[in-house]
């Protein structure tokens, strides 16, 4: 009996697994011990540039799936759960100035790093000229690569912080553990076609690839690893 394929989300996480093994050797220079304590602090910052980007991404893509017609049988399951999701996303991004603060470190008052906005850039481009759903292939990455549970702790115990400055690692180590796993029965049960399959790919390994950078850029800071947007 020839075994069934596997599902779509188990798919694509496999062939994430693969395209992550940069990414996790660049999270494992970032959370080196030494010199961490500034590093999560740069962290932070760049994190919640990242952050702060996600509730408008998904309220741009529930808007467009409303504004899709009828022949579109992605919009409507897609918008239903994008409207559901921002509400558990929303005010993360402040979690990270809380994280800061506690760290007795001061917001970034300057424009984002070009690598937050590499990674998060190209997402408004396929929402908007491709189809909403490719947003899935980014916060599958996203999601999919949560803070392992005993991380807030060996970084309280190595850099000597307070556990508030560690809310957002600790929470989103429990957090996305359940989204993850909507996601996926999302994924599964959308009727894709086969471009709208291919934006959720390209999206997922584009975030793989700038994620990758934006880590490297943060353990290894220099000229080039520093830029501004």
């Amino acid at each position: 009996m020839t075994p069934a394929p596997p599902s779509r989300s188990t798919a694509l996480r496999l062939t994430l697994d693969l395209a992550a093994l940069p990414l996790q050797a660049a999270a494992s220079a970032l959370w080196r011990p030494d010199g961490l304590g500034g590093r999560y602090a740069a962290y932070l910052r760049a994190m919640h540039a990242v952050v702060r980007a996600s509730v408008p991404l998904m309220e741009l893509a529930a808007r467009r799936c409303a504004a899709a017609g009828p022949g579109d049988r992605v919009a409507g399951p897609l918008g239903a759960y994008l409207e559901r999701h921002v509400e558990e996303e929303r005010g993360h991004d402040d979690w990270l100035l809380e994280d800061l603060a506690a760290a007795g470190a001061a917001p970034d008052a300057g424009p984002p790093p070009v690598a937050a906005a590499r990674l998060v850039g190209p997402q408004y481009y396929w929402i908007e000229h491709v189809h909403p759903v490719a947003l899935l292939g980014y916060m599958t990455v996203l999601e999919g690569h949560a803070p392992a549970p005993w991380l807030a702790g060996r970084l309280a115990a190595e850099t000597g912080l307070p556990t508030a400055a560690f809310r957002t690692v600790h929470d989103h180590a429990v957090l996305d553990a359940g989204h993850r796993a909507d996601l996926d029965a999302l994924l599964d049960g959308l009727p894709l076609d086969v471009r709208q399959e291919s934006a959720v790919t390209v999206s997922a390994l584009h975030t793989v690839t700038a994620t990758t950078h934006l880590f490297r850029s943060l353990a290894h800071p220099g000229p080039s690893s520093g830029d501004r947007a």
